[in-house]
C-alpha cells in the first residue's frame, strides 16, 4: 500500500511528522503488523527519528549541523537559490532521506521518546512530499 503525504513546512528546522504517520497507519492499516517505509522527494530536506521529549536535544542537533555545514562557504559554486541552497544539499546527503519502521498492533514500534522527523535544510517555508510504502 502507498500513500503520498503533503505538508509545508515553516522553513528551516525539524518538524514533526510523528502524528501524520500514525494516523494514516491507523486509518489504512488497522491492527496489522508490518514495516513502513517513508521516502521524502527533496534533494534539500531530509527524514529522522529523534527523541520527542527535550526540545533542547533537536535545537543541538541544529546548531551542530549548521555550524559543520556553514552557508557562505567560498567553496560552494551551486548557490543559484540561495546562500542555503548548496549547504542544503550537503545536509541532505549526510542525513536520511528514507526511514524503515516497524509496525506492531497497527502502531508504529517507536520506543518512548522517539518520534519522527522532517528536517527541513532550506530557511524559506515549502512544501514538502513524503511517499509512505506500508507492506507486510
Amino acid at each position: 500500500m502507498i500513500e503520498r503525504l503533503a505538508l509545508t513546512v515553516s522553513g528551516q528546522g525539524l518538524h514533526s511528522v510523528t502524528s501524520m504517520i500514525s494516523e494514516t497507519i491507523s486509518r489504512l492499516y488497522r491492527g496489522q503488523d508490518g514495516l513502513c517505509t517513508l521516502f521524502i522527494q527533496h534533494t534539500s530536506a531530509s527524514l529522522l527519528v529523534q527523541e520527542n521529549y527535550d526540545d533542547s536535544a533537536r535545537r543541538d542537533l541544529e546548531h551542530w549541523l549548521n555550524r559543520l555545514v556553514p552557508e557562505h562557504d567560498p567553496l560552494y559554486t551551486h548557490t543559484l537559490e540561495g546562500s542555503d541552497d548548496m549547504p542544503a544539499h550537503i545536509k541532505a546527503s549526510l542525513t536520511a532521506t528514507s526511514l524503515s519502521i516497524p509496525i506492531i498492533d497497527g502502531q508504529l514500534a517507536l520506543g518512548s521518546w522517539q518520534g519522527i522527523y522532517l528536517w527541513e535544510h532550506r530557511h524559506a517555508a515549502t512544501r514538502r512530499n513524503i511517499i509512505m510504502h506500508i507492506g507486510s
